[in-house]
């Protein structure tokens, strides 16, 4: 077994390092157009039936390539979730 020393420094850098690039990552991963299973998860739901009043109402967009296939848009579910939430004291 081998012992790798470094300065703290030099440990601080690979670590902020390792961050960026798996923030750069999951941004990469992340598509624009989510699935409702997806869409729910994000909004901490789990009814499909909320999911559709939210549709429905217009606070999230959507859309609708093919009958029965609807997509979510992440950013406007974020916006969603920003809108409503609250300041702390």
């Amino acid at each position: 077994m081998e012992v790798i020393c470094l300065e703290d420094q030099a440990f601080y850098t690979l670590i902020e390092q390792v961050v960026e690039r798996l923030q750069i990552k999951n941004e990469v991963e992340q598509d624009e157009w989510v699935p409702p299973s997806e869409a729910m998860r994000i909004l901490n739901i789990k009814s499909k039936t909320t999911l559709q009043a939210l549709r429905d109402t217009g606070k999230i967009r959507f859309s609708q390539p093919q009958k029965r296939v609807i997509l979510y848009d992440r950013g406007s579910l974020i916006e969603y979730l920003e809108q409503h939430s609250k300041n702390t004291f």
